[in-house]
């Protein structure tokens, strides 16, 4: 099955391509024979009833400087593609929101993945909301007064912007700590949205399990080990990625999870474990699987677009 597959994403001239996931997506996608299409979110559009965006034919290949190559720059009606991979990077603000509104026009006729529709409901910090049994003490607030609340019933917290990425904005707080005025009132001035407070977990310093699901399934995990004297593990902010075996806790949190997140077509996902606890559930455009890759040699790349080829043959199989 050879596919025609667009490509929504940050600027590709700037990925790593031994750590990006959406380089090793496209790589794998041109390895079994579908056709690239590039193009940058701020060229998607509607127009007079067609979602169109203007990018280039890509092709890439594993040569660090010289790892990409575009056609011709051209306007693509994407109803008249197989696959559109959502991937840009947050922030989820209203932009990101709007082009799922746009995308969901073309699915699933145009298979998008993620689904548009589940990845604009299912924001990172939210969707572990449904799981609260299996997650850390958690406050999603704008109220001063509420998070004091908070940390005075839990002590040592973190703080973090609801729709950040990338350990941007993750502040530490002890129990005593006399910033949380101050620390509220900057982000109170950036922005409108709330903030979302966990209870510290000390298992950090052990590290941030990612575990990758593929249509639901558990297919691996890395662990991500903060830096010395950093609480943040992110590998956008220095943390090393580490082998790690997947415990019964990780399974038992995919299994409670995993179906929900088939059923609304979120084909790859990354959950993030601190210890026994599910923090975050990343579904706009997680990372990992290159890490997992040279770790436990599973080829996450490939069992996405197993998954993805699946669900494109299922209506033409349905007739």
């Amino acid at each position: 099955m050879s596919l025609s597959v667009a490509i929504q994403m940050d600027p590709i001239a700037g990925v790593d391509i031994d750590a990006d996931s959406t380089f090793r997506l496209a790589e794998e996608a041109q390895a079994r024979g579908h056709s690239l299409f590039y193009y940058h979110v701020g060229d998607l559009a509607f127009d007079e009833g067609r979602v169109v965006a203007a990018g280039w034919p890509l092709e890439v290949r594993r040569k660090r400087g010289d790892h990409f190559t575009l056609g011709a720059r051209e306007m693509r009606d994407l109803s008249e593609t197989d696959v559109v991979l959502l991937r840009q990077d947050p922030p989820f603000d209203m932009s990101y929101i709007t082009n799922t509104h746009l995308l969901e026009r073309i699915h699933p006729k145009t298979l998008v993945v993620n689904d548009p529709f589940w990845v604009r409901n299912c924001p990172e910090k939210l969707l572990v909301l449904d799981f609260a049994d299996l997650t850390p003490p958690t406050m999603i607030a704008r109220s001063l007064a509420h998070i004091r609340d908070f940390r005075e019933r839990h002590g040592d917290m973190i703080l973090k912007p609801l729709y950040g990425n990338g350990g941007a904005g993750v502040f530490k707080l002890t129990g005593g700590d006399g910033n949380l005025a101050s620390l509220h009132e900057l982000f109170m001035g950036i922005n409108r949205e709330p903030l979302i407070a966990q209870k510290f977990l000390p298992a950090v310093s052990k590290g941030d399990k990612r575990v990758i699901l593929v249509d639901g399934e558990p297919v691996g995990a890395i662990n991500r080990v903060p830096q010395q004297g950093e609480t943040r593990s992110n590998m956008h902010v220095g943390g090393r990625p580490e082998k790690v075996e997947m415990t019964a806790r990780d399974r038992e949190i995919c299994a409670r999870i995993g179906p929900v997140l088939k059923e609304r077509g979120l084909v790859f996902v990354g959950i993030d474990v601190i210890g026994d606890w599910l923090t975050e559930i990343n579904v706009t455009s997680p990372t990992g699987i290159q890490e997992l890759q040279r770790f436990d040699g599973t080829n996450a790349a490939a069992l996405i677009w197993e998954a993805i080829e699946r669900r494109r043959a299922a209506p033409l199989a349905g007739g």
